[in-house]
């Protein structure tokens, strides 16, 4: 199984309960793990969008997930997007 398909079958696994305690909306992978351009050094980029403001628990959020990955993740959110880069990250995202 790829590291992409592994990454999945544990975000989907916990899906519900990242949308209820957080309010993730969208959740989807992009950038070296996307491509399947890892290497061992490779974070995890996550792009999320998030229903309602939650402050701190964005950190939680962070945090929580690189556990449950057990790798250093790179947490971003779809809104806050740079313009000049949105269009390439939204094309390669594999959405969970």
């Amino acid at each position: 199984m790829s590291k992409i398909e592994e990454i999945k079958k544990i975000l989907i696994k916990r899906k519900e309960e990242i949308r209820e305690k957080y309010g993730v909306i969208i959740l989807g992978v992009f950038g070296s793990y996307a491509r399947g351009e890892e290497k061992e050094t490779s974070d995890i980029d996550i792009l999320v969008e998030i229903e309602k403001p939650i402050g701190l628990k964005f950190f939680e959020l962070w945090d929580w997930l690189e556990k449950l990955l057990n790798c250093k993740v790179d947490l971003v959110r779809a809104k806050l997007l740079r313009e000049e880069i949105k269009d390439d990250i939204i094309k390669q995202v594999v959405y969970i």
